[in-house]
């Protein structure tokens, strides 16, 4: 599969934002759902005039009520329509998208260039509360209440049993056809001088309600129900297990993603398409 563009059309990079409250995910749905695929693919084809819809192509899909800050998408816009619009497209965008999603750049992508496929890790930010009075109510959108005081310490030690590269069938939500061999680069918990405590999540590609699942097990460890080695025995074992929680989508926030050198990009996006598998155990 190749990333060249076709004649007459030009890749645009468009990065965005987005507070997912109102929207049922990222992907265009059947039935009429709003979701920010929809409202953005609408926005520019009612600002370039255009009859047709042009498709984006997302860094990472996100799920209802998910929120993003630094959003990666790329769209192949006719070469007419980009040296017509350009100049002013950006800030026609910001009169016609709803408030609550964003572009914040829009520019020529690199050869090679894919949002998805080229990327080399996303990093996601959950937030949660343990304060005994709830959660600031400027902040409700986008951070979780946990009602049960949380050992910081304790979910950073269970964390590390789960970096580097693992099936994480345990922690995804299955789909067919689909890998779920990732590559956890990492998993850090903080607490700010809010009380706050911010996750920090980032691999080379997440598989369905990961993210979610994994701060449901630590959870379950820095409230105590669990032991700090739990979570790791759980990916061991390869299978869903009833008590990881997949914890509400209001406190997940997209925060950035990552892409090589302009002369790799072609490469990682070959690389990225190609399915995974561990290595065989045993020796030889």
């Amino acid at each position: 599969m190749s990333d060249e563009v076709q004649p007459g059309q030009v890749r645009v990079r468009l990065d965005l934002s987005y507070d997912g409250s109102g929207f049922h995910g990222w992907a265009k749905q059947a039935g009429g759902r709003r979701t920010v695929q929809g409202e953005i693919e609408d926005a520019l084809r009612t600002v370039t005039r255009s009859q047709e819809t042009y498709e984006l192509t997302v860094a990472g899909r996100t799920d209802a009520g998910v929120h993003a800050r630094g959003q990666v998408a790329h769209v192949d816009l006719p070469e007419q329509v980009w040296r017509e619009h350009h100049e002013k497209l950006l800030k026609r965008l910001a009169g016609r998208l709803p408030r609550d999603v964003r572009v914040w750049a829009l520019r020529p992508a690199p050869s090679g260039f894919n949002a998805r496929f080229s990327a080399v890790w996303r990093r996601y930010a959950y937030r949660v509360t343990d304060n005994p009075g709830g959660v600031d109510p400027l902040l409700r959108g986008h951070v979780l209440w946990h009602d049960w005081p949380l050992d910081v310490a304790a979910m950073n030690e269970a964390a590390r049993h789960l970096l580097g590269e693992h099936d994480f069938a345990a922690y995804c939500k299955k789909r067919e056809g689909a890998t779920t061999i990732r590559t956890l680069q990492e998993l850090s918990l903080e607490r700010g001088a809010d009380g706050i405590v911010t996750a920090t999540v980032r691999a080379d590609a997440f598989c369905h309600n990961m993210v979610r699942s994994l701060i449901g097990a630590l959870l379950f460890v820095g409230d105590g129900h669990r032991a700090p080695d739990w979570p790791g025995k759980v990916l061991a074992a390869g299978v869903r297990d009833s008590a990881v929680h997949v914890v509400r989508p209001h406190g997940l926030t997209l925060e950035e993603v990552g892409y090589p050198a302009d002369e790799l990009l072609a490469a990682r996006s070959r690389e990225a398409r190609n399915k995974r598998s561990l290595p065989s155990a045993g020796c030889c």
